[in-house]
């Protein structure tokens, strides 16, 4: 089946879960009160398909992911297009212990990949674009706890499964419709592997993500992002997708080049060749209040 066929889908499924939703739910939405106050909803949620945002968590709110990556859409209708080769599935969970910072622990099932992340919201922008942009850090440290017994006294040492991980995220809502961020990335990654990694005996990784959002309705997004890669021949990531709010939910469906869900992952491992090794990936975010919002 053609890939355009499934976005096509994709998108035509998104307006109508959007148009149901709005009906059936009514949430009212975040009015500013003033020129001077900050915007927000920059994006849906504080993920966007792969990367972090700008968007904050509320103080004492805790934000609940769920990430899925499946195999590639040109493996055919025999594999329902990827599905029946397999997930990738990533668990988070962030905790804002004030407007401006969080922590969360996330848990990959490739390589059984444990991460710990915090994220520190540095700039708000304002509507009267005093300030005309959104600006946050984030910093990982994770580990590969996957089982190389096989590999006798060669097995590798907790250094060598340690991956690390920095990001710089810009945003801005330029419109009520357009939103963009931009991502200056590094990583810091050794696998044991390196016959499953291009990357040879590299351990420093860069790239610069770019993410943008075109609402096209009151609850639903067309997504998009790409992660060029900048001192390696590494494919760059490339994904596209919708983003449909719900029930308190944000779902992210979406084609990416990249089976991985962390940015230490997303940086040192392959990507597949755009239009032909799309994969289908989606995400369910919720945000729950825990009683100690002020």
């Amino acid at each position: 089946m053609n890939p355009k066929f499934f976005l096509k889908s994709l998108i035509l499924t998104a307006v109508l879960v959007s148009a149901f939703s709005d009906f059936v739910f009514a949430q009212l939405e975040r009015r500013l009160a003033s020129e001077t106050q900050e915007v927000e909803l920059i994006f849906h949620a504080p993920r966007h398909l792969n990367l972090l945002t700008v968007e904050p968590l509320d103080e004492g709110t805790l934000h609940f992911a769920i990430m899925h990556t499946f195999g590639t859409i040109d493996s055919g209708i025999r594999n329902l297009y990827g599905i029946d080769n397999g997930a990738n599935i990533q668990f988070s969970f962030e905790y804002a212990f004030s407007n401006k910072f969080s922590l969360g622990a996330a848990r990959s099932s490739r390589d059984k990949f444990y991460n710990l992340f915090g994220r520190y919201h540095i700039l708000k922008q304002t509507q009267d674009d005093k300030m005309p942009f959104s600006l946050s850090f984030m910093g990982a440290a994770g580990i590969n706890t996957n089982d190389y017994g096989f590999l006798m006294e060669n097995a590798p040492s907790a250094s060598e499964r340690s991956s690390f991980a920095a990001q710089l995220m810009v945003g801005r809502k330029f419109t009520d419709r357009i939103s963009f961020q931009l991502s200056p990335t590094m990583a810091y990654f050794v696998d044991p592997r390196p016959e499953y990694f291009i990357q040879g005996s590299q351990n420093l990784y860069l790239a610069l993500g770019f993410s943008g959002k075109f609402k096209i309705t009151g609850k639903t997004s067309l997504t998009a992002q790409y992660i060029p890669n900048l001192n390696n021949d590494l494919r760059s990531n490339l994904g596209f997708g919708v983003d449909v709010e719900a029930g308190g939910h944000v779902f992210q469906m979406y084609f990416v080049t990249s089976p991985y869900l962390n940015e230490q992952y997303l940086l040192a491992g392959g990507n597949g060749v755009p239009g032909e090794e799309f994969r289908l990936g989606f995400n369910v975010n919720r945000v729950f209040a825990t009683g100690k919002r002020r």
